[in-house]
């Protein structure tokens, strides 16, 4: 799994665990930095309602950093947004390869004019569909005019540009969908997405995601349930990693 590799990978393990917040959408973890990952709680409910999904839980900042990022392994999607986290606490990303600039800068940029899948149907798609030449949104909870995940096989082969979420490191599909993309540009984005060059190596190009530059403000806002639109402005810096140059436009 691309997840093993980037733990195997990861520098200052036995960072001490700070501060843990699960909240309603986000879930922040310190250690070294501040993570962000998605909250991404079970689909169905558990077949034992007394269960334990998030082992130790109240006890997790008696862990160090490695500890708590092995949970992103878990089938649990609870406990893997925890790890998540946990792993993007640890990440401090080569700025030489960075630029401040969202996922839709990148989409427009690299995907005008030509064949776009989304995988999760982000804000920002309604902006590019003008701007690309074919753009599927797909998507588990279906909006209209979206593809359930089943089309993915289907549709992902045909395009030039595929934007996969973060949250498919946190559900374990990010392997799934990277074999059904022939020679696209693959951009990840979102707040779960990892600042790791282990990526690269596994084929995707652009790494879009999220810096905390100041956890105060930011467990004010995932402890208040806030969403990430509502966060955004507030103790975070969007960035996006390349693994080759920028391209001049």
């Amino acid at each position: 799994m691309i997840l093993r590799e980037v733990i195997a990978a990861l520098a200052g393990k036995e960072e001490p665990v700070r501060a843990v917040c699960a909240g309603a959408f986000w879930t922040a973890v310190t250690s070294r930095h501040t993570g962000l990952a998605t909250t991404c709680r079970p689909d169905a409910p558990l077949e034992d309602p007394h269960a334990f999904p998030v082992s130790d839980a109240g006890r997790l900042l008696e862990k160090n950093a490695g500890e708590l990022a092995a949970y992103a392994l878990s089938p649990d999607t609870l406990s893997a947004s925890l790890g998540v986290a946990a792993i993007n606490s640890l990440l401090e990303p080569d700025e030489s390869r960075c630029s401040e600039r969202g996922a839709f800068e990148v989409l427009a940029e690299r995907g005008r004019g030509r064949d776009v899948a989304v995988v999760g149907h982000f804000p920002f798609v309604d902006r590019l569909r003008p701007l690309v030449r074919n753009l599927w949104v797909i998507e588990k909870r279906l909006r209209p005019g979206d593809l359930p995940e089943s089309e993915a096989a289907r549709v992902l082969p045909r395009c030039q540009v595929v934007c996969l979420s973060g949250t498919t490191l946190i559900n374990h599909t990010l392997e799934g969908l990277l074999a059904c993309c022939r020679g696209a540009t693959i951009v990840l984005t979102g707040p779960s997405s990892l600042f790791t060059p282990v990526l690269f190596d596994h084929g995707i190009d652009v790494v879009c995601g999220t810096r905390v530059i100041d956890a105060a403000e930011v467990f004010r806002f995932v402890s208040q349930a806030a969403s990430f639109r509502q966060i955004h402005g507030h103790g975070v810096r969007l960035l996006a990693m390349a693994g080759g140059p920028w391209p001049r436009v």
